[in-house]
């Protein structure tokens, strides 16, 4: 990526130090390491994309809203998928607009290239998320949401905007950003992402969080949990995520469960609770079968004993992991 002007680079607000920017994902109620803040530092600082990889519901779209709450800016977001392509992203021509208004200019005497202007104008133009990125009054935060779901053809055009942050629009010409975006992509990485893209960006990969942050996490977006339950549902979240499931609860799964079963008055684990709310965990039918099964009951006593044992949750886990025996 070429380097940015020093005019460009005094221009974006940043976010301070690696410590103010832990404070500042804190205060926005998202639980970060200081692998996190120290990547977010770091992008900002060098005008670098951040790649952010993970498993899905792990806080990786979570952490591009948070910097543009932090920043005051805009949050801009292109929601990749299959067949994505660089129309839908970067811009459309409003046609029913522009046939109106060429109806109207065959009443004028403009000359032909007047009427050209006057229909192939700014007010006809649809900017989709990467021109709106470009054009943007202040820099914004622009989110590439699971780039591995776009299909390579599309992976290669951004690489140019990325790297020069201009575009062409054959009927306007070179639109080039005063104002660099801070440049999130996210992947679930269903698909191996090229090594040209990856060489343009910062690499971050966001894994499951251990007992004491999911806990801390818990306590603070579902208040209302107490920390007895709050401790209950975060083991047995990690036990779940040792088994063979086809959908791996993540934070975000965590965070719904907690919050159905304080709807549902529950104040501790057990079968019944677990089944009926099952849908906020678990959200595939065969997921859903498996923990129905015998390993629950198994699952539940070894918690019940740890907690019984005063054992600390951290070896306790360790321990129960290595002796419950996997569902079939």
């Amino acid at each position: 990526m070429k380097f940015m002007s020093e005019t460009l680079r005094a221009e974006r607000p940043t976010l301070g130090n690696i410590d103010q920017i832990l404070g500042a994902l804190s205060e926005e109620g998202y639980i970060a390491g200081r692998e996190i803040a120290t990547s977010i530092f770091l992008s900002i600082a060098l005008h670098k994309p951040l790649l952010i990889e993970g498993a899905a519901g792990v806080g990786k779209t979570e952490i591009a809203k948070v910097m543009s709450r932090s920043l005051s800016t805009d949050l801009i977001r292109l929601q990749c998928y299959e067949g994505l392509d660089v129309n839908t992203a970067l811009y459309e021509w409003n046609y029913q607009k522009q046939m109106l208004r060429i109806r109207l200019e065959e009443q004028t005497d403009h000359t032909l290239e007047q009427k050209e202007n006057a229909i192939f104008s700014d007010q006809f133009l649809l900017k989709r998320p990467l021109l709106a990125a470009i054009t943007h009054h202040k820099a914004p935060v622009l989110l590439i949401d699971e780039i591995d779901r776009a299909d390579e053809e599309f992976e290669a055009f951004l690489l140019e905007v990325l790297s020069d942050w201009q575009t062409s629009i054959p009927e306007i010409g070179t639109i080039r950003a005063e104002h660099v975006p801070y440049v999130v992509l996210t992947s679930n990485r269903t698909r191996e992402l090229s090594d040209a893209l990856r060489r343009r960006c910062l690499y971050l990969w966001v894994d499951y969080p251990d007992f004491r942050k999911e806990m801390e996490i818990v306590r603070r977006k579902v208040p209302a949990a107490s920390e007895d339950l709050a401790e209950q549902i975060c083991a047995f979240i990690a036990l779940v995520r040792k088994l063979d499931l086809h959908k791996v609860p993540g934070v975000a799964e965590t965070l719904d469960w907690s919050a159905a079963l304080v709807h549902l008055h529950r104040r501790a684990l057990d079968r019944a609770a677990i089944e009926d709310t099952i849908g906020a965990l678990c959200k595939h039918q065969d997921d859903q079968r498996l923990l129905r099964g015998p390993w629950l009951e198994a699952a539940l006593a070894a918690l019940d004993d740890a907690k019984r044992n005063g054992e600390g949750w951290d070896s306790a886990l360790e321990r129960i992991t290595r002796t419950l025996k996997p569902p079939h």
